[in-house]
């Protein structure tokens, strides 16, 4: 019995390793077998392995970890996105008269008036002026009108002065800023529209600054507007 054993075991030690052919060695270690079955070489993408279910590598780790960090990216891309291009202000500020002009036709009084205004950009992205309107007004009646198409563009998060000349006729006042008998001839003055572009499309700022200018002579100085 005991030299049956003997036998048998030196049987089993001459059969080939596990998925070996013929004890060849063109063949490679069995990746499923923890390295000790073999598989012919060259035939990787032809042969399939059986794994047993509680393999570690049918088990993701941290996969509630990985879902969580993409959803917290995501939702700080769209935290950031609604930051940076949600539209804000843009404000036009009248400042100041810089000067007056005036001039004396037979029928009319005509004047060239400058003036500075502040154009405060709050978008992160530039905006364009597509259009700048200014409208002079004396007791309702239109003494003069500008329009300056694509004058500018802001960039963002900044301001910029803007200096406007707007040349102004009056015929209706003609006798009161020629008058002599009064001291100062005061008119006043209510202007403006700005149409702007940006973040594809377009928008209306309407704003009533009223300024007063001596339409008599050339005594006005520069001074500061109201809105």
């Amino acid at each position: 019995e005991e030299g049956g054993r003997s036998s048998e075991r030196r049987r089993l030690a001459q059969v080939p390793q596990y998925g070996s052919i013929n004890g060849s060695s063109s063949s490679d270690s069995c990746p499923t077998c923890k390295g000790t079955g073999r598989i012919p070489r060259g035939q990787q993408d032809q042969l399939l392995a059986v794994i047993p279910c509680n393999d570690v590598r049918l088990q993701p780790r941290r996969t509630k970890l990985y879902v969580c960090i993409s959803m917290g990216l995501s939702i700080l891309l769209c935290c950031l996105i609604l930051f940076f291009f949600f539209p804000r202000s843009v404000t036009l500020t009248p400042v100041s008269v810089l000067s007056v002009m005036v001039y004396f036709t037979p029928d009319s009084v005509e004047m060239e008036v400058t003036n500075l205004f502040n154009m405060t950009n709050e978008n992160f992205v530039p905006v364009q002026i597509a259009e700048f309107s200014m409208q002079g007004v004396v007791n309702e009646i239109v003494v003069g009108h500008t329009k300056i198409a694509n004058m500018t563009a802001i960039e963002s998060r900044s301001r910029k002065p803007v200096s406007l000349t707007q040349a102004k006729s009056a015929s209706d006042t003609h006798n009161y800023c020629k008058s002599t008998t009064i001291k100062i001839h005061t008119l006043f003055l209510k202007l403006i529209t700005m149409n702007i572009a940006y973040l594809s499309h377009t928008e209306q700022l309407s704003q009533d600054v009223f300024e007063y200018i001596d339409c008599g002579n050339n005594s006005t100085i520069p001074h500061p507007v109201r809105s």
